[in-house]
């Protein structure tokens, strides 16, 4: 059995791989017929031909018709009509949309903006998430943190070769590691590595694990960095150092310090520049960009959570920023 091992492997391989593009194909044409009857319930309800006593009557003779099919109850109707209006004026997003499963496009509708809802339909298209992966992220209000975080981010960082978008965040929310309110250092890194699956969902499926407390030597002289990962998008080595305390400015010593021995001795050559992240229990934002705006290395400061955010509060941070952004370009076009 074991010489042929592999050779059996291969053959489920196949089938896998043939699993899924079934899925996929199966998945195009579902979303493509849900559109279309949206778009057309539409344009009947537009034109004042039909109202909710009709879609009734229709799911109820879909129901006569087609015993067999499931998914076209009233409701179901009226999100399909809801599916279409939402994205009809984004033609950039109609190849998009067949990647996505219905139930996570159910889960994406009720976002409150465009760009959310884009930034939701890429995001599930390239991690495949499962329903309740994007559940999960749309709870933790991932798509405010990933803006936070990028508008963040120190200038150093920023010049990097490459590119950082949906890779950090400002907040990290480590609510599965069912940590007391009182941890220690060494009982955080022990339960992310212990739970390193659904870690690396909050991080990025391109982050790869390499190990905790990853030894270097410099001198003679042996130190530890507390969670040392590899990001294939960016083409670089992540150290993470872990702080059980609100952030402050001699926290960045260390992690420069780690940073730049990895490049000097363990970085190879085809790759680029390493980026440190700070992980802390809590910091102040401008302690943070006073810390940053001379630092040399590539760090981001960004802090954790154990519990779930509360997302009309993140929502309103990142609405606070927006404003800041607009108010600036308005001023910089009137000076023109």
């Amino acid at each position: 059995m074991t010489n042929v091992e592999p050779q059996f492997q291969h053959i489920t391989r196949l089938i896998g791989e043939a699993r899924q593009r079934a899925f996929l194909a199966v998945n195009h044409e579902l979303v493509q017929l849900y559109w279309q009857i949206g778009q057309y319930v539409s344009q009947q309800v537009s034109s004042k031909s039909w109202g909710k006593s009709v879609v009734k009557e229709l799911a109820e003779y879909i129901l006569q018709t087609e015993p067999q099919l499931s998914g076209f109850s009233s409701q179901n109707i009226w999100r399909m009509k809801q599916f279409y209006e939402t994205y009809q004026t984004y033609p950039q997003l109609t190849s998009l949309l067949s990647e996505v499963s219905w139930t996570n496009h159910l889960l994406i509708l009720p976002c409150s903006s465009p760009e959310e809802r884009e930034f939701y339909l890429r995001l599930a298209a390239r991690e495949r998430y499962s329903k309740r992966e994007l559940s999960r992220q749309i709870t933790s209000s991932y798509y405010e943190r990933v803006m936070l975080g990028t508008q963040k981010l120190a200038p150093v960082v920023r010049e990097l070769p490459q590119s950082l978008t949906d890779s950090l965040k400002d907040t990290y929310v480590l609510e599965f590691l069912q940590l007391p309110e009182l941890h220690l250092e060494g009982e955080l890194r022990k339960r992310i590595s212990q739970n390193i699956t659904r870690f690396l969902l909050e991080f990025g499926r391109d982050f790869a694990f390499i190990g905790e407390e990853y030894p270097l030597q410099v001198g003679d002289q042996d130190f530890r960095i507390d969670l040392l990962f590899y990001n294939r998008t960016m083409n670089c080595l992540v150290a993470i150092e872990l702080k059980v305390e609100r952030f402050k400015p001699e926290h960045l010593g260390q992690l420069n310090f780690y940073l730049e021995a990895l490049d000097r001795d363990v970085r190879k050559p085809h790759e680029n520049p390493s980026i440190g992240i700070l992980l802390c229990k809590g910091k102040n934002d401008t302690v943070v960009e006073y810390a940053l705006n001379r630092s040399l290395s590539p760090t981001l400061v960004a802090d954790y959570q154990t519990k779930l955010p509360d997302k009309r509060l993140l929502q309103a941070k990142w609405q606070e920023i927006l404003d800041t952004l607009t108010e600036e370009a308005d001023g910089e076009n009137s000076v023109v």
